[in-house]
Parts: C-alpha cells; sequence; structure tokens
C-alpha cells in the first residue's frame, strides 16, 4: 500500500546544490587580482637578493639620473642609485613599517577595548572620552610630535610611533562588542571560577570579536605605509640613506628639475599598486562581514 503522506521540504540534493553555488559565489567574490599583485610584490621584496641587479645603497655618479635602459632597468636616481634594485629593497623598510605598526596599534586596540568593556560605567565612560579627545587630533601630527621626542627617525622608531598613535578606531569597536559579549553565560562562568583578565580575552572574548576588526588591521597596515611614505615625502621621516619608497619618493622635487620622471613614477605605481591591493582585500573582508551580519 503506497502511503498517502509526502515529505515536503528542500531535498538533499537541492540544498548541496544550493551550498556549492554559495560557496562557488563565494570564491568568485575573492578579489584575486589584489592578492596576485600584493603577493608578487610582498615575495619579490623578501626574495630581492635573488634577482637585484645593482646594489641599491652604491652610488654611481658617472649615470645618475639615467633614463631605464637594459643595463637600469628602472633608471637610476639624482645620487646614481639603480631604482630597481631600490624598489624591491625599499619595499622591505615599507612592508615592514606596515605590518609592525600594525600589530602594535592591534594589541594596544585590543587591550584598552576590552578593559574599557569590561570596565564600570564611569571608568568606561572616561576612557571613552579619552579615546575621543585623541581621535580629534590628526593622527600625522600626534605621529610627527611623538617622533620629535624620539629624534632620527628609524625603522623601528617610526613603526612603533604609528602603531601608538593608530589604535583609537579599532579600540572602539573592540569596546562595543565586549559590552555585548560581556553578559554571555560562559564569560560570567569563567570570571565567577577566578579566570583571569587575558584568559578570558583570550578564550571567550578575542575569538567572537576578530572578525569584526579584521577589516580595519588589514586597513591600518595601508594607512601606516600611506604615514611613512607621506613623513619621508615632507622630510621628516626616514632619511635617505634608509632606503624605502618614502625615502624615494623624497627625491621628486630634484627629479622634476632634472626631467626624471622615472624617479617618481615608478616608485609611486609599486606603492599605490601596494595600497589598491591591500584596499581592495580590505574592501572584501568588508563585506563578508556584513554579509555574517546579516545572517544573524
Amino acid at each position: 500500500m503506497n502511503d498517502p503522506f509526502e515529505i515536503v521540504g528542500i531535498r538533499q540534493e537541492l540544498q548541496n546544490h544550493q551550498m556549492q553555488e554559495q560557496e562557488n559565489r563565494r570564491y568568485r567574490a575573492i578579489p584575486w587580482f589584489s592578492v596576485v599583485v600584493l603577493l608578487i610584490i610582498v615575495g619579490g621584496c623578501l626574495f630581492c637578493e635573488k634577482f637585484m641587479t645593482k646594489d641599491p645603497s652604491y652610488m654611481d655618479l658617472k649615470n645618475y639620473t639615467v633614463a631605464p635602459c637594459r643595463e637600469f632597468l628602472f633608471g637610476t636616481d639624482t645620487m646614481g642609485r639603480d631604482i630597481f634594485s631600490m624598489i624591491w629593497y625599499g619595499g622591505r623598510q615599507s612592508l615592514f613599517i606596515g605590518f609592525v605598526a600594525t600589530m602594535v596599534s592591534t594589541g594596544i586596540a585590543i587591550i584598552f577595548g576590552t578593559v574599557s568593556g569590561l570596565a564600570p560605567e564611569w571608568l568606561d565612560m572616561l576612557l571613552m572620552r579619552m579615546t575621543e579627545i585623541l581621535l580629534s587630533i590628526p593622527n600625522l601630527l600626534l605621529v610627527i610630535f611623538l617622533q620629535a621626542i624620539l629624534g632620527k627617525a628609524n625603522v623601528l622608531s617610526l613603526s612603533l610611533v604609528i602603531g601608538v598613535t593608530s589604535w583609537t578606531s579599532i579600540a572602539k569597536v573592540v569596546r562595543t562588542e565586549v559590552r555585548q559579549l560581556r553578559s554571555n553565560e560562559y564569560v560570567v562562568a569563567a570570571r565567577c571560577m577566578g579566570g583571569g583578565f587575558f584568559y578570558i580575552l583570550r578564550k571567550h572574548l578575542a575569538p567572537n570579536f576578530l572578525s569584526s576588526i579584521m577589516f580595519m588591521v588589514v586597513m591600518n597596515i595601508r594607512s601606516a605605509i600611506v604615514e611613512e611614505s607621506t613623513l619621508s615625502f615632507m622630510g621628516i621621516g626616514l632619511p635617505l640613506e634608509i632606503i624605502s619608497w618614502g625615502s624615494m619618493l623624497s627625491l621628486s622635487e630634484k627629479a622634476l628639475l632634472t626631467d626624471g620622471w622615472w624617479i617618481i613614477l615608478i616608485p609611486g605605481a609599486f606603492l599605490v599598486a601596494t595600497l589598491l591591493a591591500i584596499t581592495g582585500i580590505g574592501d572584501y573582508l568588508r563585506k563578508e562581514l556584513n554579509k555574517k551580519e546579516s545572517y544573524l
């Protein structure tokens, strides 16, 4: 006898097909061009000794301001240094500053935002007012002020100064997330059982808000590279003997006087390509976060 009842709902095959379609759309949405460009630039900077044609710090005064040619693929600057070798070697310094400054700012933001989120109302308000005061001050002015206190800039000091001055926006997001998470049962239970601050942060809080700040963390890398380049371009960042994309662009005035367009264009193109690639990846992370929030 046939069963008069029929099971309704989404069939397993259709459900699997829909899940596969979602995975395919997510795969196609990944900014592969930005990922490939960033991997090429980062890989070239890390392994530049394998293919550098000249010593990037050597000043060949016989061949200063030479246009791109077979011997000097990207030409030479006003001091006779090979721009092709300088691009890859100097990219190390700019990327190092970007990543180290972001690590410093993210660490400060997570600790400060978590303390504010778990603190009583009066202390939370005091910490947030201090954060808003720092946000109202242009970040570049803070960097210049702190670097002037430390003295002559180097890669490490500039990384620390940029990191110490660029944590406020992430801290506000962390504080908001922690305020929502602190009343959850597992957080309350961990605190009642004597769990310390860093234990609760590592086990219960950070895994829940890291995805929310990932976009801002990626964009902080871009901002740190821009700040280093801006300071060096203004002549108050890294000195000329420390090769970076910013210090290379600081020669732009002399390059314009000698019609050396390649001295400005090529380092600027690498800098812009890196920033656009990071921006594309950060925009993808932002869209993915918005999708997850809409599902919730």
